[in-house]
């Protein structure tokens, strides 16, 4: 990615002082639609860079009982100081609530968008001058996850990140084909909390469509190959003192009910479905290489770090599956987290089918932890889980960083056609069967009560909040 034309140039010119400022990467964007669909992502090449000194943000909260607290911090040559942003501002960890301004107006004049969009402040982001630093040490992406603790948000001195190509915080818009202008401009509260230049730009706008039948719509990358490791671990087979990882289970969300004829589930059958998150705390990352055994078997081998990161020992830590289903078709670890719905005197009353995972770092939960990686490599399951050919495979959960899976499917969801309305609780285990090996296995519980309701076929859920967070 490469700025060039209006906005770059004018911020060549100006002064190198610490602070922030709006780019745009062209004076002209086509935004594209496909098929029949009246939608599309308006990506109008706008960007958000820091110059002089990094631009660094920390969020956290100490429990979901207390609110989100954001501290800037400003780095200097004299040292670093500490900023307190207002009380209030951040409601979750996606980024700066109504940030930007952004109005569209047609061919003739007539304003057809006006609205205000978030912004995540480490969002993807590259150079904007040749003399910036060659590497940007922050995270990239904020977290939609509820449970998220603690996020650090930065854009490296000399780069800038993309404020209007985050779909996250850029809702789709209706537009039909033509020419626009739009206007994008940081809105006040921001300008004046950060002290950016109120000057908007300016983006002539084409909206085309694109016959997506035809191969008009971009291919995705190819995955990158699998680990191909040799036969044998390396190091002590032990497990030896020192840092280990600890995996915490965090409450079900998204829950709600499938019926039978709309969720694709057995007919006149009411499934509960929900997320779950399994998550690193730290201070070790948990590392899993598979080594094959048999044409859908493979032997599971925990591998252990001291303080510096080096490898100091492994210990075999059960085994991993071949999946040959469509959809999964990679290696799923054994035994890594258990779901079960259990009554109002907490007792099982169904219990998931789901038992084998691949594991991947797909949420931030919690960046300010002991040794959290802000980058972690692995972040979707087609980098992490190889493929039937693999001679061996890398599966690993980060320290900060959590696993979510979707239980939507019959076996997976619960079954609650013939359960009687009232109170229950989704129980949610990390490392059930204590295979892995774990610096803390009081915390691998958590606990989210729901109200079942409504007659079968038109069964209803009703999730209690956690502390504060109210996550459906």
């Amino acid at each position: 990615m490469v700025l060039a034309a209006g906005g770059f140039q004018a911020a060549q010119a100006a002064p190198a002082k610490a602070g922030l400022q709006l780019l745009a990467a062209s004076a002209k964007v086509t935004v594209t639609k496909y098929g029949e669909s009246p939608e599309a992502m308006l990506d109008l090449g706008v960007y958000l860079s820091a110059t002089g000194a990094p631009f660094e943000v920390r969020a956290q909260r100490k429990s979901y009982n207390d609110p989100i607290t954001a501290n800037q911090l400003i780095r200097h040559s004299g040292g670093t100081r500490t900023k307190a942003l207002p009380k209030g501002l951040l409601k979750d960890f996606t980024g700066f609530p109504k940030f930007l301004h952004v109005s569209l107006t047609d061919a003739k004049g007539k304003k057809v968008l006006d609205r205000v969009q978030d912004v995540c402040p480490s969002a993807e982001s590259a150079r904007v001058a040749p003399g910036a630093p060659a590497k940007s040490p922050y995270p990239v992406g904020c977290s939609g996850n509820p449970w998220t603790l603690g996020s650090v948000w930065g854009i490296q001195k000399g780069w800038a990140t993309d404020a209007t190509g985050d779909e996250q915080a850029n809702a789709p818009v209706r537009l039909a084909d033509g020419a626009y202008t739009a206007t994008v401009s940081v809105t006040k509260a921001y300008r004046d909390l950060f002290g950016i230049p109120g000057t908007p730009k300016k983006i002539a706008v084409t909206v085309r469509t694109m016959d997506d039948g035809h191969g008009a719509r971009p291919k995705a990358a190819p995955s990158p190959a699998p680990l191909k490791a040799g036969a044998k671990p390396a190091g002590n087979g032990a497990v030896p003192k020192g840092p280990k990882p600890d995996l915490r289970a965090l409450p079900a969300w998204e829950i709600g009910i499938d019926h039978g004829e709309e969720g694709g589930a057995a007919p006149k059958r009411d499934y509960m479905a929900f997320s779950a998150n399994v998550w690193n705390a730290g201070p070790s990352p948990l590392v899993v290489d598979g080594f094959r055994v048999k044409q859908d078997l493979m032997d599971a081998y925990q591998y252990f770090f001291d303080g510096n990161g080096r490898q100091i020992g492994y210990a075999k830590t059960g085994g991993m599956e071949w999946d040959p289903r469509d959809g999964h078709e990679h290696w799923h670890f054994k035994d890594f987290a258990s779901y079960r719905l259990l009554g109002a005197d907490k007792k099982e009353i169904v219990r998931s089918q789901k038992e084998a995972f691949c594991l991947a770092n797909t949420d931030a939960i919690n960046q300010l932890v002991k040794n959290a990686n802000w980058k972690p490599d692995n972040t979707d399951l087609h980098t992490a889980c190889g493929d039937l050919s693999s001679l061996s495979v890398r599966e690993v959960l980060d320290v900060g960083s959590g696993d979510t899976y979707v239980q939507s499917l019959p076996g997976q969801s619960f079954d609650v056609t013939a359960l009687a309305n009232g109170t229950y609780y989704i129980q949610v285990i990390a490392n059930p069967a204590h295979r892995l090996f774990e610096g803390d296995l009081n915390n691998n519980i958590s606990l989210r009560k729901v109200v079942l309701g409504g007659k079968p076929g038109h069964r209803t859920v009703k999730a209690a909040p956690v502390g504060k967070v109210n996550a459906p």
